[in-house]
């Protein structure tokens, strides 16, 4: 095998990427990495390095994998801020590492994409140990593989990390109502009564997908865009609008955006993708606060959206124990780690046993304040 690492996804084309990742999962395909990297938003100085890996055989492309050389943990949503303070701490430098991931994007996925006709266990074996010899040449204190599949194949040396996030599931639903109808009584009488309240403010949405999302509306969701960012994070956000108007244009067929509407004017807005089974909330936005209106624009319109297009699962994005109770429920995701020195490696090992332990404990207690009813 020959691994070849690229400084920008532009240097391969997009048929020969997408025919190894897919165009399923919006977030591998080429056209998303190449919005990201052209619009400027992803990009050594702001700390994103491409170093993309394609694995050959001869002419053969078997094997793509997004990779970026880190300068900070920015944008990740896998935390780990304090490793690279115990670093800092002993006069050790953290950064830079080696990160697979998307940026930005905290939505599981494939991160080593295979070609069908590829000896699978093989390549993984292999890519696991160029990892780690790049990330040594490259003198990184690190490897990271963020939101992976389960099954993703980077075994020891790498550790294993597990995160949650609450995710919807589609059980054969017909309706909202059906959804609903899962509900204890007073549970299901209290987000009745959200939705009502946000009609009751003379708030409607519509859900648009593809070419219904015009140029204006996407100049109106990238306000609300920064303007999320700006309260929260005090900066405009890490996409710039170039990558707005890339995505519009090459993948748009994926993308769902919800509006709220009040008195002609579009108060709100919630940008989803998606694909032939899952619908992944993104960002959201509002120029006018109102009673339940992130509940609605973010959660409920995403929930009829799964319904209506017999999608199987909502991923609404980081955190947020506040879905429990609207029916989201605790999931695992994962992650795998590969430490350069042994003794910051055995170090993190016994916190990720620690943190295994507080996980399982968290995730039983959440699933106990699901609002579903027991059978």
């Amino acid at each position: 095998m020959e691994f070849r690492y690229l400084r920008s996804i532009s240097e391969i084309s997009h048929q020969q990427w997408n025919a190894i990742s897919g165009t399923d999962y919006p977030f591998g395909r080429h056209e998303f990495l190449a919005a990201l990297e052209l619009s400027g938003s992803v990009s050594a100085k702001t700390g994103w390095q491409p170093q993309h890996l394609c694995v050959y055989q001869g002419e053969q492309l078997l094997a793509v994998m997004p990779l970026y050389i880190k300068q900070h943990s920015y944008g990740e949503y896998i935390f780990d801020w304090s490793w690279a303070e115990a670093y800092q701490r002993h006069g050790y430098h953290y950064y830079p590492k080696l990160l697979s991931a998307i940026p930005f994007t905290p939505a599981t996925g494939p991160r080593l994409c295979l070609h069908p006709d590829g000896d699978a266990e093989a390549i993984k074996a292999a890519v696991s140990q160029q990892l780690i010899s790049h990330a040594q040449q490259l003198q990184a204190s690190s490897v990271h593989v963020l939101y992976s599949e389960q099954n993703a194949g980077f075994d020891a040396p790498f550790m294993p990390r597990s995160s949650v996030q609450f995710h919807w599931f589609n059980q054969g639903y017909t309706c909202f109502d059906d959804f609903l109808s899962q509900f204890k009584s007073r549970k299901r009488k209290a987000l009745k009564k959200e939705r009502q309240s946000v009609a009751q403010q003379g708030i409607h949405l519509q859900r648009l997908t593809g070419p219904q999302i015009t140029d204006e509306l996407w100049q109106q969701f990238y306000a609300f865009y920064q303007s999320t960012y700006a309260k929260r994070s005090g900066h405009g956000g890490y996409l710039h609008r170039d990558f707005f108007n890339r995505i519009a244009s090459n993948m748009a067929e994926q993308i769902m955006l919800v509006i709220a509407i009040k008195d002609q004017t579009i108060i709100a807005g919630a940008l989803n993708f998606f694909d032939s089974h899952s619908l992944y909330g993104r960002y959201w936005g509002c120029h006018i606060e109102a009673e339940h209106l992130h509940f609605e624009t973010c959660y409920y319109q995403g929930i009829e959206f799964c319904i209506e297009q017999g999608l199987q699962r909502f991923d609404s994005g980081a955190q947020g124990e506040h879905k429990i109770q609207r029916g989201f429920q605790p999931v695992d995701t994962y992650s795998q780690h590969w430490i350069a020195r042994p003794d910051f490696a055995d170090a993190i090992k016994q916190f990720l046993q620690q943190e295994t332990a507080e996980l399982i404990r968290y995730k039983q207690q959440c699933s106990e304040h699901l609002p579903f009813k027991t059978v």
